[in-house]
């Protein structure tokens, strides 16, 4: 039903209670049953390393590694280029997001399934502010305005798409010398439109010390009953 591309970087082999971060997010789309086939794209010096982790571990689903880009949007590309041209969807995860719970992936599958392009996301919590610093210090910035909370959600992954429809979005993009900082970005730049569904709280990004030690926390409690945050 879908297939899962990850870019890997330097954070991806932090040490999760003694597994390499990437391959706890692995195991999550593993276990998955929709998922049909997995893309991981990463740097040619890394894919040794990576391969013999992979030889010793044992999943339901082969990986198939794919050199990554200079960007992120060089790097799907490039992944999703692997992919069948019959796919149905695409869902593309950060690697250095392990805590991503089947739950969140198969409402994803199943909401872009039905919407073409679908987002996990969190509301914002605290009070948003759109700041100038042309002209400012270093560390100061004015405050231009103050955004809606209530009209402002943080973006997570997975995102999952239409295959036919990412595909076209990523032609525009580089017809178009577009560049995005996701792939639902790209899909707005083709006109198309993008929907978000409840993230959850635990699906954190690991990018420093402090969410390592955060994610080994929430890993050592027991699993709640729904890991969703509430509706928008």
């Amino acid at each position: 039903m879908g297939s899962t591309t990850a870019g890997l970087e330097r954070k991806q082999f932090l040490e999760l209670h003694g597994v390499p971060v990437f391959l706890h997010t692995l195991r999550q789309f593993d276990a998955c049953r929709e998922i049909q086939a997995i893309y991981l794209a990463l740097r040619i010096e890394d894919q040794t390393r990576v391969r013999e982790c992979l030889a010793q571990t044992r999943l339901r689903l082969p990986v198939q590694i794919v050199e990554g880009g200079e960007t992120r949007q060089d790097t799907v590309w490039t992944a999703l280029q692997q992919a069948p041209r019959d796919t149905e969807l695409v869902a593309v995860h950060d690697a250095v997001r392990p805590l991503v719970d089947a739950d969140l992936i198969r409402r994803a599958l199943a909401a872009a399934e039905r919407l073409g392009a679908v987002i996990a996301a969190v509301a914002a919590v605290d009070t948003v502010k759109q700041v100038e610093r042309a002209g400012a210090a270093e560390n100061e910035a004015r405050i231009v305005t103050t955004l809606p909370r209530e009209r402002i959600v943080l973006a997570q992954t997975p995102q999952v798409f239409r295959y036919e429809l990412l595909r076209r979005a990523f032609e525009k993009a580089a017809s178009d010398g577009f560049h995005g900082t996701d792939e639902s970005s790209l899909i707005e730049h083709l006109g198309e439109p993008v929907y978000a569904i409840p993230g959850s709280a635990r699906n954190l990004k690991i990018t420093t010390p402090a969410d390592l030690a955060l994610a080994e926390r929430l890993t050592e409690q027991a699993e709640p009953a729904t890991t969703t945050t509430s509706k928008f």
